[in-house]
């Protein structure tokens, strides 16, 4: 006997389909489908109690944490400074706060989620045999009432708090996909790229506040140092090699920049030309400096002009002096943009 023949769906067989509910026609399919329902318990079998109206509102409630998760992701998005500052350091709270929102907003739609299918959707376990071939006319009917009696048996058409709620969590969920990638576009970088916190009569200091005199270096040493303000030794940007020169060694300085140095002190920016590495070794001897990134080699005296790896431009020098109290000041800022060349034009 076929297969066609013994099925309950075959033709002679079949039942009115239109006339049967979406719970029993899916339940007609998922019997042709080899599945079978083991058992099946609503949560609730009296719509309405307190226990399922604080099961909803606890559902509920991850939704709406979801949406102000979310809009309290936007706002920070958009309101908190995100470049550094060299009077606080509110930035340094960008991302982390960044981070928690939107663990919180995912955490409350997938806490949520679970939750609805705990608490409110009816109990359910069913086996399934398997089997190869095409869906039939019954089976497609079947599995469209299937959706139905699974969308019915959720509650959302008569639950209208978690209608709205989820409503909220899931329309914020997706603005805060799509702020950053929209705010990405919008918030340029501006002027921050080509100022740092190096300013006339800023002093030279070390990474412990303490200012520099020439007296603190021996000829071929070198020390790093900041912009003496308020947060200069965090600033990404402010990072300083101050060089003495041997007593053998003269800089060729670039045009407009003859009086850079200071007797015979130098300074160039430590932050290298090729990809942002800090440039961190000295080689008094030869007078190079090297990036340990891609070994690139500046040579002091050519005014830190590359002469092997990557680099395409030498470091941008800082143009200091000594101030009345004899420590080394800046004279003002870098005249050329800090780090990789990205600004060059061929």
């Amino acid at each position: 006997m076929s297969d066609q023949q013994t099925r309950p769906g075959a033709p002679g067989a079949e039942p009115d389909l239109d006339a049967m509910s979406p719970q029993e026609l899916a339940d007609y399919g998922a019997e042709l489908d080899g599945v079978h329902i083991v058992h099946r318990r609503d949560r609730f079998p009296v719509p309405g109690t307190r226990a399922e109206k604080r099961a909803e509102r606890g559902v509920a409630a991850c939704f709406v944490l979801t949406f102000l998760a979310s809009v309290a992701f936007i706002v920070i998005y958009i309101a908190v400074p995100w470049q550094f500052s060299i009077t606080d350091n509110s930035y340094a709270w960008y991302t982390p706060l960044l981070g928690v929102t939107m663990a919180l907003a995912l955490a409350g739609i997938g806490v949520g989620a679970v939750l609805w299918a705990k608490w409110l959707m009816p109990d359910e376990e069913a086996a399934q045999d398997r089997h190869d071939g095409f869906s039939d006319e019954v089976d497609t009917k079947a599995t469209s009432a299937a959706l139905v009696a699974g969308l019915e048996m959720t509650g959302l058409g008569r639950r209208s708090v978690l209608k709205r709620s989820l409503g909220l969590g899931v329309g914020a969920l997706g603005a805060l996909a799509v702020v950053p990638l929209v705010g990405g576009l919008i918030k340029k970088p501006r002027g921050e790229l080509f100022s740092t916190p190096w300013k006339d009569g800023v002093r030279l200091v070390t990474v412990d506040g303490r200012p520099v005199r020439p007296s603190d270096m021996e000829p071929g040493a070198l020390q790093t140092v900041f912009p003496g303000v308020p947060g200069g030794i965090k600033a990404p940007d402010g990072a300083t090699m101050l060089i003495r020169l041997r007593a053998d060694q003269k800089v060729t300085h670039r045009p407009g920049q003859e009086d850079f140095g200071w007797e015979d002190y130098v300074a160039y920016s430590k932050i290298c030309t090729h990809a942002g590495c800090p440039v961190s070794l000295y080689e008094q001897q030869t007078g190079r400096i090297l990036c340990p990134c891609h070994q690139s080699q500046f040579l002091v005296t050519r005014d830190a002009t590359p002469v092997f790896g990557p680099a395409a431009r030498p470091l941008p020098a800082l143009a200091i002096t000594v101030d009345g109290d004899g420590y080394f000041v800046a004279r003002g800022d870098y005249r050329e943009p800090i780090g990789p060349s990205f600004w060059e034009r061929p």
